[in-house]
């Protein structure tokens, strides 16, 4: 059986007022519109057409969530947990209620990340830069002795990383962060900082969205990616991340497990943060589609969901499935044809929605369409 999934977009602040609208071809609500989550989560099930949520008819067992990203500005800097410290996580805190403040963990997942741009630009902080690049671009700032201390932490290794987030999140170096910020202002003004020009630009607007944050400086540490439509990154637990601006297809383990590392007026719990982060520097691959492909996989490492993208052009696509699938519709004119012959007709920004007893979907029309499920 296919079901229409549709859901209302959720209003956070760092939600863009026009970037959803534009991909639904409506008029913007003047309101910022964050994400638009597709999957059984208790927090916002997708809405079924005819009646009641997909939970309800799930029982929430999905494991994966599907969500359309809107990003007007910076979000949080945060870290995902692995299963292992989850769980362990999730035991600790048995005794605090839901909505306790002193809450980091709110069940017992990991929740690794899959983002595909769907705007011809997508911005992201995504993981922790080689710490000789980083120091290449701290020379590009006017002396300070914030900057001079925070050179000093950047020994090289993953513990240096570790030691220097801490440093900035634990509290007694606003000076240090306001120069710090402030050389890095300066420095984005100027037109001889070559290859970091974009970087430096990138961390200005952070530092104007949130004055003073020592988030803010926790960016500079972390590589600036810029993605082009169609291309994706896989964030791994561990990972800090945050995205800048954009539209995009987020895919994830059903999750709610958050840390968080700066950009947020939100509680930040820094030994829990620097306990589960992955420290170790390096570049993040971008996944890039092959050129002239009708269907382009984005290969990830867990089990928890697989995402594909499906060009249709004239002749339909029929594409293997298993388990509970979604098709999301991102652009153009999309039909979805279940094995038995029943068919949904997709508006952008909605989905269609098959249960596990379908092996093959055929997506027709002309236009663009995201296929989520379970990983095999």
């Amino acid at each position: 059986m296919l079901l229409s999934l549709t859901n209302a977009p959720r209003d956070y602040a760092w939600g863009s007022d026009s970037l959803l609208a534009g991909l639904e071809g409506r008029t913007p609500t003047g309101a910022p519109e964050a994400e638009v989550w597709f999957g059984d989560h208790p927090g916002d099930p997708a809405d079924v057409a005819g009646g009641g949520t997909l939970d309800q008819i799930t029982g929430g067992t999905l494991p994966y969530l599907l969500k359309l990203l809107a990003a007007g500005g910076p979000l949080s800097i945060q870290v995902h947990p692995t299963i292992a410290q989850a769980r362990d996580g999730w035991a600790r805190e048995s005794g605090l209620t839901a909505d306790d403040p002193q809450r980091n963990y709110r069940d017992d997942n990991h929740k690794p990340e899959l983002i595909v741009a769907l705007s011809e630009r997508f911005e992201s902080l995504s993981g922790l830069r080689p710490v000789k690049d980083t120091l290449a671009l701290l020379d590009l700032l006017d002396d300070s002795d914030g900057v001079a201390q925070l050179r000093a932490r950047l020994g090289g290794g993953a513990d240096e990383l570790r030691d220097a987030i801490g440093w900035l999140l634990g509290g007694d170096v606003q000076r240090e962060v306001d120069e710090i910020i402030a050389a890095v202002v300066r420095a984005a003004e100027r037109t001889d900082t070559g290859e970091w020009g974009t970087t430096l630009s990138a961390i200005a607007g952070v530092a104007a969205n949130y004055p003073g944050d020592p988030g803010v400086v926790v960016a500079l540490l972390m590589n600036h990616v810029v993605l082009r439509r169609g291309e994706g990154v896989f964030l791994r637990a561990g990972l800090l991340h945050a995205y800048l601006s954009g539209l995009g297809v987020e895919i994830m383990a059903a999750s709610d497990n958050v840390l968080r590392g700066g950009l947020t007026p939100k509680r930040i719990d820094v030994p829990e943060l620097l306990a589960i982060l992955d420290p170790t520097p390096g570049e993040v691959p971008v996944l890039r589609p092959a050129e002239g492909d009708a269907v382009t996989v984005y290969p990830v490492p867990v089990p928890d969901f697989a995402l594909s993208r499906v060009t249709v052009e004239g002749a339909p696509i029929t594409v293997e499935v298993s388990g509970p699938t979604m098709v999301l519709a991102t652009a153009g004119a999309i039909t979805v044809t279940s094995s038995s012959g029943e068919e949904v007709q997709v508006p952008v920004g909605s989905v269609a929605f098959a249960g596990g007893d379908e092996s093959m979907l055929t997506v027709s029309g002309e236009g663009e369409a995201f296929v989520a499920g379970p990983g095999r």
